[in-house]
């Protein structure tokens, strides 16, 4: 089989570089055009040793290629990839420039104005456990951000089934890498180690595509969303603990109530090969390094109430390996193509 000729745009930060290094195991792609202007002319495997075999070099403008991983920040990525899809490129963005179907949203939650909302229609919400089959024919990927994946696979089965009420709270509590690699006082290894610290409380901007994809499961109810985000001193990771109330008589009560649970989600994710529903609560260690995501669903026999807790690596499951499973989608290959790696451990 011919090989897809592959770009990166902004390839020098985390969720490029680690797009280049899953790449590097794919059967079916090759890596032609890296960009990064701070580090244009510079080659590859000399900026990140741990890709010492890359022979390719950095340049500032995108090469020959027929897929495109954007992994610029917001608003800048929406300028980069709209030229690129009106010209019939595949992209796929690892920005929020296109994951919100509301222009509107932009200027209130990320403070621009989009600057193609024509596209927004055409993008599709690169959830493959939901939007499978919308992925083989776009062209346009709007790759999740890190804490809805988690977020949203952990709710979709009882949402989707609309066993929980509207009110729903989300502790999430991340990696830092999560915050890139751009030099900041909050993520200074002194500020970080041996702390941990909640943030956003008046609201972070990954909550409304984890509301918006909540109601497009369940247009019957428009759910509430409290959504509080954790730093804490590890390098990658997600893990989020989800709580709702059940709606009283959907479940048995007791440990039967527990087992039709995990049926629930066993049957849902039955045929979604990267999500794992775990037998004991989760640790973010058991997906190092991997594509995939644990859910560990139960009810508190105290008080009646759904948790569901789930564990993601925020760097591949969480963006690049999130966006090569897209792209295997767009380009008609098994989704599983070049991300079976298992977790790394210790």
């Amino acid at each position: 089989m011919k090989s897809t000729k592959v770009g990166i745009i902004n390839v020098t930060g985390y969720v490029g570089v680690e797009l280049a290094r899953l790449l590097h195991q794919h059967p079916y792609v090759e890596i032609t055009s890296v960009t990064g202007r701070s580090a244009a002319g510079q080659k590859l495997g000399r900026f990140f040793p741990n890709l010492a075999t890359y022979d390719l070099t950095i340049t500032a403008e995108l090469g020959d290629c027929e897929v495109v991983f954007s992994a610029m920040p917001h608003k800048e990525s929406a300028r980069e990839c709209a030229p690129l899809v009106k010209q019939g490129l595949r992209v796929i963005d690892n920005s929020a420039d296109f994951r919100l179907h509301n222009p509107q949203d932009y200027p209130d939650w990320y403070g621009f104005t989009h600057p193609a909302p024509e596209l927004l229609k055409e993008a599709v919400f690169g959830l493959p456990e939901l939007h499978r089959q919308a992925l083989t024919s776009t062209k346009l990927c709007a790759n999740p951000g890190c804490y809805p994946t988690g977020a949203i696979l952990a709710l979709a089965p009882v949402v989707k089934e609309n066993l929980i009420g509207p009110d729903i709270v989300i502790d999430s509590k991340s990696g830092v890498s999560g915050a890139g690699r751009t030099l900041s006082l909050g993520t200074h290894y002194s500020e970080v180690n041996e702390d941990i610290s909640a943030y956003a409380l008046e609201g972070h901007r990954h909550l409304p595509e984890i509301t918006q994809e909540l109601n497009l499961l369940n247009p019957r109810q428009k759910h509430a969303v409290t959504f509080i985000p954790h730093l804490t001193p590890m390098t990658r990771g997600i893990l989020s603990t989800c709580y709702a109330t059940l709606f009283p008589g959907k479940l048995a009560a007791g440990k039967k109530g527990v087992e039709e649970l995990r049926q629930l989600y066993t049957d849902f994710y039955k045929d979604k090969p990267f999500v794992w529903i775990a037998a004991d609560p989760p640790h973010t260690k058991q997906t190092y390094g991997s594509n995939f995501c644990t859910v560990y669903p139960t009810i508190s026999p105290q008080t009646g109430k759904l948790i569901v807790i789930s564990c993601i690596d925020n760097l591949v499951k969480g963006a690049a390996g999130q966006a090569i499973q897209n792209m295997n989608l767009m380009l008609g290959l098994p989704e599983v193509t070049g991300l079976q790696a298992l977790p790394v451990y210790p």
